[in-house]
């Protein structure tokens, strides 16, 4: 039961990977998935306010949450903040990448391997999360800036990517979530680069 559940959770993580598709498929402006995210992000915020708040008791939500955020923000409202705020404050090419990673990356490596909160995953598990981001993100990069900088950026931002996946960290009892932080750490990354590069 708990596989099937955690098999659940990882197919509903991936479906995410629809926000970017909108925009890479030419579906919505970017602009215009903004205001999606954003109004997504709304609703997350309200459905986890009464959830903690209230007490809202939905069957939906003892099958996707983990117990450690039965009393905190869930895993689908941080995962939809965060890809918010990299669409709001980056460009299309680094922010989708991020968001890709988060939507495609994070379930692969969590099919391989989950890890405890303050501890790392198996090297198998971050070598393989590395490469999924590094593809995802030198897809993107590749025939908007030179090779040489997008493949640096993809590495950068993979690797970005793989550290706050692999690595749960846990401050004053609070796990600090990886659908939090892999698309800004890994978008930060990218960003870095380009602007070393002059890109």
């Amino acid at each position: 039961m708990a596989a099937r559940g955690e098999l659940k959770r990882r197919a509903v993580h991936a479906s995410g990977v629809g926000f970017p598709a909108l925009y890479l498929l030419e579906l919505a402006h970017w602009v215009t998935l903004g205001y999606v995210l954003v109004a997504a992000s709304v609703v997350a915020a309200g459905l986890e306010a009464v959830r903690l708040g209230v007490g809202l008791d939905w069957t939906i939500y003892e099958t996707l949450t983990r117990e450690y955020e039965r009393n905190n923000v869930a895993g689908y409202a941080l995962y939809t903040f965060s890809m918010t705020g990299v669409a709001l404050l980056f460009d299309p090419v680094v922010a989708v990448p991020g968001m890709l990673m988060l939507a495609i990356g994070d379930p692969v490596s969590g099919l391989l391997g989950s890890n405890e909160a303050g501890r790392a995953k198996r090297a198998g598990v971050l070598v393989t999360m590395f490469a999924v981001c590094f593809s995802l993100a030198a897809a993107v990069l590749v025939g908007h800036v030179a090779l040489p900088t997008a493949l640096a950026a993809a590495a950068v931002g993979g690797a970005g990517a793989t550290v706050a996946d692999g690595f749960t960290p846990v401050i004053r009892g609070y796990v600090v979530d990886d659908n939090l932080t892999i698309p800004p750490v890994a978008c930060l990354g990218i960003q870095v680069v380009l602007w070393a590069s002059g890109g």
